[in-house]
């Protein structure tokens, strides 16, 4: 955020200016109080448990030059920006920064792989451009204006992982971000208690290309029947192993790495990744096909995909005492569970697959729980689940998380590849670290 002062944000957002302070330089926003400091206008969200109001004296007594919030607080130190809702003015500004970059943004969307995707994007055009990038999941109505602040003179280029949940949201991060390319990585089910069905899914998904210019790039995930069929009036280039996509990989070779040639219109890069599964295949692709687009050399892709470090609790492989674990717990859904399964298996010895309640599923959720625990059976793993929804997937099955780390001793053993996944929610990051200190 450059070029700013506490009197552009107010014009910008509709706001009311109490306490003076016009001519503040603003360089950023943040919502914790605790990290506010000079040029960090301190943004007062209520939340479920704390209001961000009652903290606007102490960010403004650490240096912020302005608070963007719903109310004045009686006697606050400083200038308060009021508007109707905080959220929504963080949107309108951020609408303005993005509209003052003139480098290329890149918008990552997806039912799955889309931080992985976002993260490959970035290594790949970090090998010529100065790349601005989502932290971590920041992908809501919070996370991407969050980011967008974080443009400033200094950046060339931005990811932007763009992430929903119901319709109307993602048109809401389109007028946001407006990429010059969108990589669409897989319309997944997920969600599907808001969205529907995979139709629904789609259809929220792709409300983003309403926002787009005509001129710009889709990437799609050739290999996904809804994507393939996608006719947007934006060009478009289709990524996969099928034979139609325009961008594909051949002679792949997996295992706790993955190695491939890419091939596009003569061009032939050969490349590999140095972490695991077979998705990163795709995330792979997709971040090639941006950086051909955005005029990089061979070698600069090839360099940026062996750059690529895993992020958060994403398929990481660890090893303890004779056992490979796979710490998968970030986030599960039955697409992403399959995958999961069929590169856990790549990895040889007995397979072993910790599986838990992937959420927000809908009506169908017990059917594809069920799916979900035959692709693992139909593996030959050893299959361990724990929570309600997870019962219909057969196998082992325990009522609770703690009542399967209590019986892991007497199932795992050593030369085990114990694939660990479920929704965030049921914290089966516990059964990662029961493993590993079991066999420590």
């Amino acid at each position: 955020m450059t070029g700013f002062t506490v009197s552009d944000i107010a014009r910008v957002t509709g706001g009311t200016l109490y306490g003076g302070g016009e001519g503040r330089p603003v360089t950023g926003a943040v919502i914790d109080s605790r990290r506010a400091g000079p040029g960090l206008m301190f943004c007062a969200l209520p939340g479920e448990r704390v209001d961000g109001h009652s903290f606007i004296a102490s960010a403004l007594a650490l240096g912020s030059p302005c608070a963007l919030a719903s109310r004045a607080p009686e006697g606050a130190p400083g200038p308060v920006i009021c508007v109707p809702d905080v959220q929504l003015a963080m949107g309108l500004l951020a609408r303005e920064c993005r509209a003052r970059f003139s480098g290329p943004v890149v918008g990552v969307v997806g039912s799955s792989g889309k931080t992985t995707t976002k993260e490959m994007c970035a290594s790949v055009l970090a090998q010529r451009f100065n790349t601005l990038r989502t932290e971590g999941n920041l992908n809501n109505e919070l996370g991407v204006p969050l980011t967008l602040f974080r443009l400033d003179a200094a950046t060339e280029a931005a990811v932007v992982e763009l992430g929903i949940s119901d319709f109307g949201e993602m048109t809401r991060l389109g007028r946001m971000a407006k990429p010059d390319i969108a990589v669409y990585t897989l319309i997944g089910r997920s969600h599907l208690n808001t969205l529907g069905d995979l139709d629904g899914v789609l259809r929220a998904k792709t409300e983003l290309l309403d926002e787009m210019d005509g001129g710009a790039l889709v990437l799609l995930n050739g290999d996904d029947a809804r994507l393939a069929s996608l006719r947007p009036r934006q060009r478009t280039l289709s990524y996969g192993l099928g034979e139609g996509c325009g961008l594909r990989a051949a002679e792949l070779s997996f295992g706790e790495g993955v190695s491939f040639e890419i091939r596009s219109e003569g061009r032939r890069i050969r490349a590999g990744v140095r972490a695991y599964g077979r998705h990163l295949v795709y995330a792979a692709l997709a971040a090639a096909g941006v950086g051909m687009a955005l005029g990089l050399t061979d070698e600069e892709i090839a360099a940026g995909l062996a750059a690529y470090e895993p992020v958060g609790r994403r398929a990481r492989v660890l090893r303890a005492g004779g056992v490979t674990v796979i710490d998968d717990c970030y986030n599960s859904n039955p697409d992403s569970a399959a995958l999961a399964i069929d590169s856990a298996a790549d990895l040889g010895g007995r397979l072993v697959c910790v599986l838990g309640d992937m959420l927000n599923l809908g009506e169908g959720s017990a059917d594809m729980h069920r799916e979900v625990g035959e692709r693992a059976l139909a593996r030959g793993a050893l299959l361990l689940t724990a929570g309600e929804a997870a019962a219909a997937m057969g196998g082992v099955h325990f009522k609770t998380r703690d009542g399967l780390i209590a019986a892991l001793p007497e199932y795992l053993r050593e030369g085990d590849t114990v694939l660990v996944k479920a929704s965030r929610a049921m914290e089966f990051e516990r059964v990662t670290e029961a493993v590993l200190k079991l066999f420590g």
